[in-house]
């Protein structure tokens, strides 16, 4: 009696032959496919998607400009461009490696729209380290990188928000629109937060040594950056420009549309709309840093409709504006294989 086993009735003899055939069959067809070209589309189609879902946005930003002065959103862009160039000499002062300049410019200029695409900066920290990566730095020294990044850029901005407020403490008037028991709330959900954070990062040990290990790399490269005062005047000069180019910019739209607040005080607004709106995660911070702006400026003195006004045109022209050319950018990039 020969040992073969009775094949299931209704499925051929040959099947289980066939099958690895059909699966060589079906992997050799995704590899014709052009994968890294459909990457390069995949932004753009992205963007395009966001741009149609928030088209009564864009149009109601884009309304308000026509009836402003044209020189100063001419100095709103001007401030947006050079926002950039900020970031690339912050990003440069956070590695010792002489980083290729232009490809760094153009790398935070697509890194803004894909900001845009996934929350809490996801997307720009991802563009980042693949370029960082390419650029020939391991992994761990690309993420110590990023991180000394979100430091100085955060210390400074509250460094900035804390000099203000102590120069004008009266600039924003919170009372009448944050009631005292909604700040109690979040003043106590921020502190609960924290301390879920540090319990588990001290007692979950994979993710305790993870922290510890990194924290050794990103101190011994800030002590080495530290010792170049190039690249620490990189760093801290680039954080600190960085957030005060981007206030200067809503200053300058709202003088656009003569929003009757003291242009320190839309400063303060929007450091103070910035800090908080960090908390939400959101993609580019649509939505949260809205409405936190507005709220800033008629906490500093201005009507409701002409901050909205101001927020809109502000937002069109720092986000929707470079959206699609970013997008481009980002497309760009990845075909020539720099992220």
């Amino acid at each position: 009696m020969p040992d073969v086993m009775p094949c299931p009735a209704g499925q051929p003899l040959e099947q289980p032959l066939d099958q690895p055939v059909k699966r060589a069959g079906r992997w050799a067809l995704l590899r014709r496919l052009p994968l890294r070209q459909i990457l390069c589309l995949l932004p753009l189609l992205v963007v395009g998607y966001w741009v149609v879902r928030h088209r009564s946005l864009i149009g109601s930003g884009a309304r308000q400009m026509f009836t402003a002065n044209p020189y100063w959103l001419l100095t709103a862009v001007a401030t947006t461009g050079l926002g950039w160039v900020a970031v690339s000499f912050a990003r440069q002062g956070t590695v010792l490696e002489r980083l290729p300049a232009r490809r760094l410019f153009a790398t935070q200029f697509a890194a803004g729209a894909a900001n845009h695409l996934l929350p809490s900066g996801i997307g720009a920290s991802a563009v980042n380290i693949r370029f960082m990566t390419g650029c020939g730095l391991p992994p761990a020294r690309s993420s110590a990188a990023l991180a000394l990044y979100f430091l100085a850029e955060a210390t400074t901005r509250v460094g900035l928000l804390v000099v203000l407020l102590l120069v004008f403490p009266r600039a924003l008037r919170l009372g009448p629109l944050l009631p005292e028991s909604v700040s109690g709330m979040v003043v106590a959900g921020a502190v609960v937060a924290a301390g879920a954070l540090v319990a588990g990062v001290a007692l979950i040990g994979p993710v305790r040594r993870i922290v510890v290990r990194f924290l050794r790399t990103a101190m011994a490269d800030a002590r080495s950056l530290h010792m170049r005062p190039s690249r620490a005047l990189a760093l801290w000069g680039g954080s600190l420009a960085f957030p005060l180019l981007q206030a200067a910019g809503l200053v300058a739209v709202a003088l656009a549309l003569e929003l009757e607040v003291r242009p320190a005080h839309v400063m303060l607004a929007y450091l103070a709309a910035t800090a908080v709106a960090a908390v939400v995660p959101s993609p580019g911070g649509i939505g949260s840093v809205d409405a936190a702006l507005v709220i800033a400026l008629v906490a500093a003195g201005a009507p409701v409709e002409a901050a909205t006004s101001t927020v809109l045109a502000y937002r069109f022209i720092t986000v929707w504006l470079p959206l699609i050319p970013g997008a481009l950018v980002l497309g760009g990039l990845v075909r020539s294989k720099i992220v």
